[in-house]
């Protein structure tokens, strides 16, 4: 059986993955005693597992002749054929949702942006959350895998940088193998038990933190996909607490590094005190709310009756949480972030959380933006031109992987920032166009092109996505692919060399 599945295209067994996926909800539709939910979840389940099948033995076999070419426009396919088959039962089952809106939804779930048109989530099913979750999460495992075994050896999603340094070109992946299935396969089986594993024990500690079994289930699967959804409104109004963030604060490392999955369970940390990525966000996650926290501070003295030390806490830590969520682009306020509003009675910076959120989490991890890693090679070129300003005949020490890292790596780090930016000014002019205000415009680019869904509430006005007509709503899944696929790899696909490939 195995075998024979091995000879159906990718996109084909996504399909089937898909379709068995909606066993999930229908199972928890069933124990709620929602019988035409598990109907619908059980029907279009079965519906589309016969196209797939008919699909898979139509293809099965044909090899593509361009293999380069071939997994990015699969990876494409996914992301815009995909939300079609995952919405039918949203579509069926919430009669105020049309088809576009329902793709818009799963679209949001599969690119892990979390951006939902649901503007009281108690009113609809909870298989319906669970489904969003489970799409998102899914999505959230597509994206490691992408990364590592199709991104890595075409040099792309960041993994351009790290090339430079080495002096490699890629080509095979860390398993060796030009196969793109084998590599698929290696590191689906390598990853996946560790990415389960790693939301099965959030999960546990969630539920231990007073969440129940449905709400702890998505929030952690929230947090390893950093998708950002929650059937509750976000973990504020959980039963968890404190405790609950300080657990999925600690899993948020997992979208900081992908070194994180590989030495899950093994007890080998020190890598810790030498990756870049955990370095840069070590100092956000202490810079921005010390920051943060002063500002609240220096205001409380107005506020006398609120000046105390539990609710200088409440606020230094609901800064924490928050900047580590947006910088990781899962879009959760902490329980705490209005507390320093109500300490000081200045209003938060949804600005800072913007720039967090373009700022961006580790390279090949689930999290969107420009990247830590990008970042940090920015950092080091301009801390290099600094010091040429001062000995302009120095020379640059610390090796050679070093120099190509602030030179040949800073250059296509900066490359990519830039056509990043185009991106998000494209849709923002897009969104004027179509009507909506330039703060709202500014904040929904960002949200859809980091892949942070919350991100577009964070601003005074905080316009939804439900307020938005179908011509903008579409803008936005543009922006949502754009950001997800990210833009060297679309720019790849125009490149003549890379099609003679």
């Amino acid at each position: 059986m195995i075998d024979h599945l091995r000879k159906y295209p990718l996109f084909v067994l996504i399909m089937i993955i898909g379709a068995l996926s909606m066993l999930i909800p229908a199972v928890h539709a069933a124990k709620l005693d929602e019988i035409r939910v598990m109907q619908v979840f059980l029907s279009y389940s079965l519906l589309i597992l016969i196209i797939a099948v008919i699909l898979g033995l139509a293809l099965m076999n044909r090899s593509p002749r361009i293999t380069a070419r071939a997994h990015l426009i699969t990876v494409l396919l996914v992301y815009a054929l995909m939300p079609v088959f995952l919405a039918m039962p949203f579509v069926e089952l919430i009669p105020s949702i049309g088809p576009f809106q329902g793709y818009f939804e799963m679209l949001s779930s599969l690119t892990t942006t979390g951006a939902t048109l649901i503007n009281d989530p108690g009113s609809i099913a909870e298989p319906l959350h669970l489904w969003r979750a489970l799409v998102a999460w899914m999505g959230g495992f597509f994206v490691l895998i992408v990364a590592l075994s199709i991104m890595e050896p075409m040099n792309l999603g960041g993994f351009e940088i790290r090339s430079l340094v080495s002096g490699a070109v890629g080509e095979a992946g860390a398993y060796g193998s030009t196969d793109a299935s084998r590599r698929i396969e290696k590191y689906a089986l390598l990853i996946g038990p560790i990415y389960l594993a790693a939301t099965f024990v959030l999960m546990v500690l969630l539920f231990l933190s007073g969440d129940r079994a449905y709400v702890a289930s998505i929030h952690a699967m929230s947090i390893i996909s950093t998708s950002g959804i929650s059937p509750v409104g976000g973990v504020s109004e959980g039963s968890s607490g404190r405790l609950g963030e300080v657990f999925m604060l600690v899993f948020l490392l997992f979208a900081v590094s992908n070194r994180s999955f590989l030495t899950f369970g093994s007890g080998d940390w020190r890598w810790i005190k030498k990756d870049v990525e955990i370095r840069l966000m070590l100092i956000a996650i202490t810079a921005v709310p010390l920051l943060l926290f002063l500002r609240h501070w220096a205001a409380s003295f107005e506020v006398s009756e609120q000046e105390n030390f539990r609710a200088a806490f409440m606020a230094l830590w609901g800064s924490i949480f928050t900047v580590m969520s947006f910088m990781t682009t899962t879009g959760f306020e902490s329980a705490d972030w209005q507390t320093a509003q109500n300490w000081s009675g200045l209003g938060t910076t949804g600005v800072i959380l913007l720039a967090l959120a373009v700022m961006g989490g580790g390279v090949a991890t689930t999290a969107g933006g420009v990247k830590l890693l990008r970042i940090y090679a920015l950092y080091k070129h301009g801390i290099r031109e600094m010091e040429r300003l001062v000995h302009p005949s120095s020379v640059g020490g610390s090796g050679m992987a070093a120099r190509r890292f602030r030179r040949e790596g800073a250059f296509i780090a900066w490359i990519f920032f830039m056509l990043f930016l185009v991106g998000i000014s494209t849709i923002m002019l897009a969104m004027a166009f179509n009507g909506v205000a330039l703060e709202d415009a500014i904040a929904l680019s960002i949200a859809v092109v980091t892949n942070t869904g919350p991100a577009a509430g964070v601003l005074e006005t905080g316009l939804k996505y439900s307020e938005l007509g179908v011509a903008a709503q579409s803008i936005l899944c543009i922006g949502m692919v754009f950001g997800r696929v990210e833009v060297l790899a679309l720019v790849a696909l125009f490149n003549p060399n890379y099609w003679r490939r």
